[in-house]
């Protein structure tokens, strides 16, 4: 937890340089925009095709007309904003987080040599991937609405996921080797969900919601590369060890 503590009072105090501002405001107005255009064109569509299909039948069947409706507009509005957080975790993962990264890296650390590869299509084959994974798993859980806070439990799960999953890779790719991106990610695996589930929960707050996706790439960074830097003891790797 402690990496998790430090990674987050950083990413805060990065909040003053305007160069930073700029990068959490892109994809947060991205996200705003699909929003509201979703919602005005396609939730009440999204309500109605929710309503006749399980568990929202069952329930009508049951005589539970109100809750059934209730809960299709509660699963229209939580697509709504899966989709709107889903695309703008994507613009900060393929397009925000190398800026993020060239920014840290020449600042706060400088002593940490890049061994990884530079690979924008990993990182986007990854984000995709991610994004992938975390639409099939949201449709495959609707059904779990059913149970008592469930409705809100899984959302924030699988984007607890989706943050691990996308970001710490990215965050990484960069300046770890495979060796050390392994043995990272089986280091530090429930701390950087444990990073992800409060992005996500963070997300749910009005308004500093749009700025999540951003941040967490952001939080993710310093996390990713404090680690690695501890991993490596302070060592200073040979240029020849830079370029293989």
């Amino acid at each position: 937890m402690e990496l998790v503590v430090l990674a987050l009072g950083r990413s805060l105090a990065d909040l003053r340089a305007g160069r930073v501002w700029l990068y959490l405001l892109l994809p947060a107005l991205a996200a705003m925009l699909l929003s509201v255009a979703l919602a005005l064109w396609g939730l009440g569509w999204l309500a109605e095709q929710l309503l006749v299909l399980p568990p929202m039948t069952w329930l009508a069947a049951w005589g539970l007309v109100w809750l059934a409706t209730f809960l299709a507009w509660l699963g229209g509005w939580l697509a709504i904003f899966a989709v709107a957080y889903l695309c703008a975790s994507l613009l900060a993962a393929i397009v925000i987080m190398p800026l993020l990264l060239k920014h840290l890296s020449e600042t706060e650390y400088r002593d940490l040599a890049a061994m990884g590869r530079d690979s924008f299509v990993a990182a986007t084959v990854n984000s995709l991937g991610a994004a992938l994974i975390f639409v099939v798993a949201w449709l495959v859980t609707i059904p779990l609405w059913l149970i008592p806070g469930f409705s809100l439990l899984v959302p924030l799960l699988l984007m607890a996921w989706l943050n691990r999953r996308t970001f710490a890779y990215d965050a990484l790719s960069l300046h770890a080797s495979d060796a050390e991106w392994a043995s990272l990610r089986a280091q530090h695996k429930l701390p950087l969900f444990l990073l992800g589930l409060l992005m996500a929960v963070l997300a749910h707050v009005p308004v500093l919601g749009l700025l999540v996706p951003a941040l967490a790439a952001l939080s993710f960074v310093h996390y990713g590369l404090e680690a690695l830097r501890r991993s490596r003891g302070g060592a200073i790797v040979s240029i020849q060890g830079e370029q293989a």
